[in-house]
């Protein structure tokens, strides 16, 4: 090469990297589509009956678990209001090649999310033992252990470690379909979810996974923690949550487990996959240092809000339908309904 020629071919490389450096950061605000859903919720044991519950104002709340599977030594009329899935002891261990030994020391949430994954892969129109080797990830919010604290020390098998295990409540998912993307486990309590959700959207537009199945599971399984939040006046003596309301004076537990398969929608539209949503843009933030370990704050919830409407392109005053934290307290509700008016208010018309 001549000397003449160095020049040259020196800023083709740097055009090439600058070029590749667009693409990336292109990549990072791709959309995600939605390919796939499955549920289990109360009163809900598939996504059909989840739309008739919602369309017909259903109620899932009772007091206490229907059948008494909640272990309490108190009286039925004594028992914590809250939302359960029915028949969550009941799991087809067979199907998944898990032995009824194992089987028996396995977390419910464990069960409800191998259960929840492998229907939305059918719900997808993707034949679920047909990953095995691919660079699908698995994202799961999960922030309870009642199963551990119900076994306790008793068994002190692999098993029972495995099978109260967070890390290898998604590991299973991903052992079980033969999964090889990122498998994580998320708790940032009632967020949880929610940033599974986040950072599977994210592994997908940094290209380290192809697919990705996120969700969350939650189970009631003692009544422990209900009393903890109970004694700090977070739960609703009645079993109503009247979130934003003068009356309101607390939330009401639920268990369950939702899980979404999500894709690169330009990869979605190129398979021909039955697109049943876009998710555009998302963002997390911590609240800091607020009035308290577990008070919101508000500009920092007004942040979050802005850099997910920045990431997804839209204007606020274009978003039409708003789904909340809503802990139906009376130090959270204004903060958060504060919050969200200040950020989807903005050029919004009066009224």
């Amino acid at each position: 090469m001549t000397e003449a020629g160095r020049p040259l071919d020196l800023s083709r490389r740097l055009f090439a990297q600058l070029k590749a450096a667009r693409q990336e950061i292109a990549r990072f605000r791709e959309p995600v589509a939605i390919v796939g859903m499955a549920c289990r919720f109360p009163g809900s044991p598939d996504l059909p009956a989840f739309w008739r519950l919602l369309e017909t104002d259903g109620d899932a709340v009772t007091r206490g678990r229907p059948g008494g599977l909640v272990v309490d030594a108190e009286t039925d009329e004594a028992a914590p209001w809250g939302a359960y899935v029915e028949e969550v002891d009941r799991f087809d261990a067979e199907f998944f090649r898990i032995s009824p030994r194992e089987a028996e020391l396995l977390d419910p949430q464990q069960r409800l999310m191998l259960e929840a994954s492998w229907e939305a892969l059918e719900n997808a129109g993707m034949a679920p033992d047909g990953l095995k080797g691919s660079r699908t990830g698995v994202y799961c919010g999960i922030a309870t252990g009642d199963y551990q604290r119900l076994i306790g020390g008793a068994d002190p098998s692999i098993y029972a470690a495995a099978g109260t295990s967070f890390a290898a409540a998604i590991g299973r998912v991903a052992f079980t379909l033969g999964l090889e993307g990122p498998a994580i486990a998320v708790d940032t309590a009632c967020s949880s979810s929610l940033v599974a959700i986040h950072q599977a959207a994210a592994g997908l537009q940094r290209g380290e996974a192809d697919l990705a199945l996120a969700g969350g599971v939650n189970a009631i399984l003692t009544v422990d923690v209900t009393r903890q939040l109970d004694t700090g006046g977070m739960l609703a003596p009645d079993g109503r949550c009247r979130t934003f309301d003068a009356a309101a004076k607390g939330f009401v537990r639920g268990e369950g487990c939702g899980m979404l398969v999500l894709k690169r929608l330009a990869d979605a539209e190129r398979d021909g996959d039955r697109i049943q949503g876009v998710l555009l843009g998302s963002a997390v933030n911590q609240d800091g240092a607020s009035a308290g370990l577990t008070v919101p704050n508000g500009p920092a919830q007004e942040r979050v809000i802005a850099e997910a409407l920045a990431r997804a392109g839209v204007a606020p005053a274009e978003v039409d339908y708003l789904e909340a934290h809503g802990t139906g307290t009376e130090l959270g509700d204004p903060i958060e309904v504060q919050a969200a008016a200040a950020a989807y208010g903005k050029g919004r018309p009066s009224g």
